[in-house]
């Protein structure tokens, strides 16, 4: 159940470099963040900044140093966590204050919150001083957590030499946050990497001690309960315990974005919540075995189960929503602190190009090197650097970082997609196709479009601290999800916090649709985007599939039609009228018409309602 003490909100990791040091600014307040463990090279950056500003030795650690991208990422977050007691400490002991940050904390936690409850008690009775000192030593630091993206697990070479798997990207991050001082957690994001994950059985922080405590929990992000127990069960055989699921919205999220087989967020969350004994139960059964195949200690009953739910939240009437009628314990704001410059590094530029975005301006991309889709922004700088060298007649990136180096296509050493060697390789390619302009131009379009994400998303942190960025240059990719439109105000840490609490308002338009409306109008979209891309021959498995999709979608509005008929709070009838019409609009796509039309008009590309 939700949190009765601290915050029922959390910040999830956003890009790499906007929230690279996100638990320095808000984890002594009691809020939980997340750093992205992509980038060492910012990570030593930071390193050295947060160094010199608490005064400590810094020795920087080269290249040359035998695995140092683990030992980077071990010296960093040690740093954090430095940082995040001594602002902890000072905070406790500000409260002889009247404006002090003990104040400031006890002021941002929920109306609910016990602790608050105490502390007001005790200012009536005793005074404010009295009352603080008795209250501080009941507060806790947020959780300084980690994130890693599981398909970002690149192989790495020396003097030319393949290095064994242990030192490959992922692994290497993944070592760098079990070797540090951190009690925290990891986040597994992008689903189930198996090296990986057999990975984390040499680490002893990840196992449970005598007394059921995990010093290193792991979180798994998934999209769906069938992807929770799946990667659930493969740790649990293995005597690891997940000790949170965070369920994020396929596509109304920010950054990439993972669209399930047209299951909708609604219905995921019940089959949570129906099912929530169900994987506890499943998996500590196989965790216990485990355990005791490794001859280590085994808890006699279940270890504590987070479900958390993200993506697309946006008023304090959802966020209460989610955590009552879900019963999930924390709910994810990310896109909305992208205009909080307390918590995020966002440049100048970046950060009025979000605050002025609208609908139209936010979009589903096609510029990761990944090949999965990508929120962006239109008006980035990174796009604006991408587009001078594609005028220049040098399209792609000279790939400083290589972080995303995962396509072999021409070459046995992988390459990136977005980098100036691909695309040379793949437009020469290009070229001996003898093409029609039209369709030469489509192809081109699709090759030179990929961005150099691995500078685009951390540079901001460099511009934002007024450190050297000479080598990655200037230009921001940011990956705000579509709730952005509906946020145009710079805020306070503070104001965003009452606002997730209902204190105060920061969404001025009465015109923005309930995060679940609008979830199911992008699968729709979704939808007709995959009917459009079909070009024949179309295997009926793939049919098949389009028709379970649509399916799904239906069965998922008859689930929201059935809730917000029996919820009936204030926004149910809007709500419900607003499903009729997106109902009658996947009414209209009829697969098999469509199917009819390509195998009688095959040149013509289908184009829905």
């Amino acid at each position: 159940m939700s949190n009765t003490f601290g915050h029922s909100f959390h910040i999830p990791v956003m890009g790499v470099g906007f929230t690279i040091d996100t638990p320095a600014k808000v984890a002594h307040y009691g809020i939980s963040s997340a750093i992205s463990l992509v980038d060492d090279t910012l990570v030593e950056k930071m390193r050295a900044f947060y160094s010199k500003k608490l005064e400590i030795p810094f020795e920087a650690i080269t290249e040359k140093i035998e695995d140092f991208r683990a030992k980077r990422i071990t010296a960093y977050l040690n740093v954090i966590e430095m940082v995040v007691k001594k602002n902890f400490e000072e905070l406790k002991n500000s409260f002889q204050k009247e404006k002090s940050g003990l104040v400031k904390y006890i002021d941002m936690l929920p109306d609910t919150s016990e602790i608050k409850r105490k502390f007001q008690d005790y200012a009536r009775r005793h005074g404010l001083i009295d009352a603080a000192d008795r209250i501080k030593n009941m507060l806790k630091p947020g959780s300084i957590d980690v994130n890693i993206m599981t398909k970002l697990d690149k192989e790495n070479y020396f003097k030319g030499r393949k290095l064994p798997v242990e030192y490959n990207d992922a692994h290497a991050a993944l070592r760098g946050f079990a070797q540090s001082d951190l009690e925290s957690s990891i986040i597994f994001s992008a689903g189930l990497n198996p090296r990986l994950y057999n990975y984390v059985e040499n680490f002893e922080d990840f196992y449970p001690d005598e007394n059921g405590h995990i010093r290193k929990k792991i979180i798994l992000k998934v999209s769906d309960y069938r992807s929770a127990l799946i990667q659930g069960k493969y740790l649990a055989k293995k005597g690891l315990h997940v000790s949170e699921y965070r369920i994020e919205s396929g596509l109304n999220c920010g950054g990439h974005a993972f669209g399930t087989d047209g299951y909708l967020l609604g219905a995921i969350l019940e089959e949570f919540k129906q099912r929530r004994g169900e994987l506890i139960d499943t998996t500590f059964e196989l965790m216990k075995r485990g355990l005791e195949a490794k001859n280590r200690f085994a808890p006699a009953s279940p270890l504590p189960v987070r479900i958390t739910v993200q993506g697309g939240v946006g008023t304090a009437e959802e966020h209460r929503f989610l955590l009552e009628h879900y019963k999930v314990d924390s709910v994810g704001w990310g896109t909305p602190f992208l205009l909080v410059p307390e918590v995020c590094n966002v440049d100048s530029y970046t950060l009025q190009t979000l605050s002025d975005a609208r609908e139209e301006d936010l979009y589903l991309s096609n510029i990761s090197p990944l090949g999965v889709q990508f929120n962006s922004v239109r008006g980035n700088t990174q796009d604006i650097v991408k587009q001078e060298r594609i005028d220049q007649g040098r399209p792609g990136s000279p790939c400083p970082k290589k972080y995303c180096e995962l396509n072999t296509e021409f070459t046995e050493k992988p390459i990136c997609t977005a980098s100036r060697q691909y695309q040379h390789l793949k437009i020469q390619q290009l070229n001996e196709q003898n093409l029609a302009a039209e369709e030469y131009k489509k192809r081109y379009d699709s090759i030179v479009e990929k961005a150099c994400l691995c500078v685009g998303l951390t540079v901001s942190a460099l511009i934002v601290n007024k450190l050297d960025h000479k080598k990655e240059g200037s230009g921001v990719s940011v990956c705000p999800g579509p709730n952005m439109a509906y946020f145009s105000q710079i805020v306070s840490l503070k104001k965003m916090v009452d606002h997730i609490y209902g204190r105060m308002n920061l969404i001025v338009r009465n015109d923005r649709p309930h995060m679940f409306v609008k979830e199911l109008s992008m699968y729709i979209d979704f939808l007709k985007r995959k009917i459009q891309d079909l070009h024949l021959p179309v295997a009926e498995k793939q049919w098949e599939q389009l028709a379970e999709f649509q399916k799904n979608i239906q069965d998922g509005i008859e689930y929201y039609k059935k809730l917000f008929f029996e919820v009936k709070d204030k926004y149910a009838d809007t709500v419900i009228r607003e499903i009729e019409a997106l109902k009658e609009r996947l009414n209209r796509i009829d697969l098999n018409a469509v199917k009819r039309r390509m195998l009688h008009e095959p040149e013509m590309q289908f184009r829905t309602a």
